[in-house]
């Protein structure tokens, strides 16, 4: 692929913000998107903005109590667009962004910080319940159903005796009918642990020896396709999901991406084959999958087994000098993207030529 044919990665508007942005989301069918985190002062913020002429407007701003770490419109309706958000004193909840004052969902999920959050089963991906997953620091990870109020329908906590983990990262994934559906979490030691909902098991568990940053599947409302898990030390992966071994687990592909921590993946919503990662030196690549001729084959005893494809760096791009916080594609406009990173900016991208690939 020439020069010409890549696609390129435009900062399009750039925003200096006086608090630490931690995420960032686009509110569904809109030009609005909101971001949230912390003032220096203690307290959490959300903020909704609206690109409006080539510039960003702010149209509310929301500040709570404790600092707010993560949120989610994945379990919410299309005609509620309602915010879960994840907090800094282990608290759920859900904002309606119309009348925030009260939030419409409350409870306190977890003992410690609530470091990730996921939600399926809204805005028309993904079959059954609307749900929603926190992760957190006290090594919990808990499925929450917003029509049922205090207890989780599903709690994935340590053994007894065992050490808890630090979870830093969650995900929904093959929810494509009313019964099936997988949690997939990444700790701080490497542990990637893949949690199956129906029979409410542990399905596969790895390790991938570097604290896992960052998880998503290549689509939540399909049967498991693929899995990235971004890590410290620069290296990602990517799992083949659709043949399991009862030894070998998945195949994958590593790659070391950027020089430092990858801090997120984010996988294009028009493309499932694109997808980008976001580093600690503030930088951005933008990958491209390949599937291998067969994606399975038998071993010595005649077992299916996964054959991992291969990967290939389209573009990447140097924004920030700080880390990228969170990074999040538009459903709705394709190469549209906002990025936040800890140098207290939020930026809105366009990635070009991404029909052409």
């Amino acid at each position: 692929m020439s020069a010409f044919e890549k696609p390129q990665i435009i900062a399009h508007i750039q925003k200096g913000l006086n608090y630490t942005v931690f995420d960032c989301k686009w509110v569904p069918c809109s030009a609005k998107f909101v971001t949230m985190g912390n003032f220096a002062r203690g307290t959490g913020v959300v903020q909704l903005y609206e690109i409006q002429h080539g510039d960003l407007k702010l149209l509310r701003e929301i500040e709570k109590a404790k600092p707010i770490k993560c949120g989610t419109f994945g379990a919410t309706s299309l005609q509620q667009r309602y915010l879960a958000t994840g907090d800094f004193a282990g608290n759920l909840h859900i904002w309606n962004l119309e009348a925030p004052e009260i939030p419409v969902y409350s409870v306190k999920g977890h003992k410690e910080i609530i470091n990730t959050i996921d939600g399926v089963g809204g805005l028309g991906i993904g079959e059954g319940a609307p749900e929603i997953v926190t992760g957190s620091r006290d090594g919990t990870v808990k499925v929450w159903d917003p029509r049922q109020k205090d207890d989780p329908v599903a709690n994935m906590e340590p053994v007894q005796g065992e050490n808890k983990r630090d979870c830093w990262t969650v995900a929904f994934g093959n929810a494509y009918n009313q019964e099936e559906r997988v949690v997939c979490a990444g700790y701080d030691n490497g542990d990637i642990k893949l949690f199956d909902l129906r029979n409410m098991s542990l399905r596969w568990e790895t390790n991938i020896k570097n604290g896992v940053c960052s998880l998503e599947f290549d689509r939540k409302d399909i049967s498991m396709n693929k899995l990235v898990a971004t890590s410290l030390e620069g290296k990602f992966h990517v799992f083949d999901m659709r043949t399991q071994h009862p030894t070998k687990g998945f195949a994958s592909v590593s790659e070391k991406a950027h020089k430092s921590t990858v801090w997120q993946v984010r996988h294009l919503p028009q493309n499932r084959e694109l997808f980008l990662t976001a580093g600690g030196t503030g930088s951005l690549h933008l990958w491209k999958y390949e599937y291998p001729i067969q994606r399975s084959k038998k071993d010595s005893e005649g077992v299916e087994m996964g054959v991992a494809g291969s990967v290939s760096l389209l573009q990447n791009v140097t924004l920030s000098t700080q880390p990228i916080s969170s990074l999040d594609w538009s459903p709705d406009k394709r190469g549209l993207c906002i990025c936040s990173s800890f140098d207290q900016m939020v930026r809105v991208l366009i990635v070009t030529k991404l029909h052409k690939i």
